[in-house]
């Protein structure tokens, strides 16, 4: 059995060039986008319709408020809670309520975007990621994230 590939992006507030590219280059087997720009997937789904879609909505996503501000997903043997982050207060850098609730949903790994800044850790066990801004500023990035089919996961940000 082969590792499962995700592409993960976040905070393209308008611009779905870069990661149309990137799932162009990568082809995962999963997209998830964390919010502030979840109407920029439409164009993936038109060019990728194979390759299914996990959004939630963030701040900006004025269109999608009604819809979950989190959602737990199953990537292969691992479940991932993915949030744009803004109602887990992440923009201080304090991680601890985006971790509780993880944790509460029995989750291996924190998805969030909202700060812009790019991360891949592992605090307390869980492993915590946001892929950055992946459509606007100097900095743009994803994330390519591979499970294994024993749960072992791994993660590279990439530029775009």
């Amino acid at each position: 059995m082969k590792s499962m590939k995700i592409a993960v992006f976040s905070d393209t507030h308008g611009s779905s060039r870069g990661m149309i590219n990137a799932v162009a280059e990568y082809m995962p087997d999963q997209i998830i986008h964390l919010g502030d720009g979840m109407r920029d997937t439409d164009e993936l789904e038109d060019n990728f319709p194979e390759i299914p879609i996990c959004r939630v909505p963030g701040n900006c996503d004025r269109d999608f408020e009604s819809d979950d501000d989190y959602k737990v997903v199953r990537l292969g043997p691992v479940k991932a809670f993915i949030t744009h982050g803004h109602r887990y207060r992440v923009r201080g850098g304090k991680l601890d309520v985006l971790l509780y609730a993880a944790q509460c949903c029995d989750c291996q790994i924190a998805m969030f975007g909202h700060t812009h800044r790019a991360v891949f850790d592992q605090i307390g066990g869980m492993f915590v990621l946001n892929p950055g801004s992946s459509g606007s500023g100097a900095d743009r990035s994803w994330a390519k994230l591979e499970i294994s089919p024993d749960g072992e996961i791994s993660c590279e940000i990439c530029s775009i």
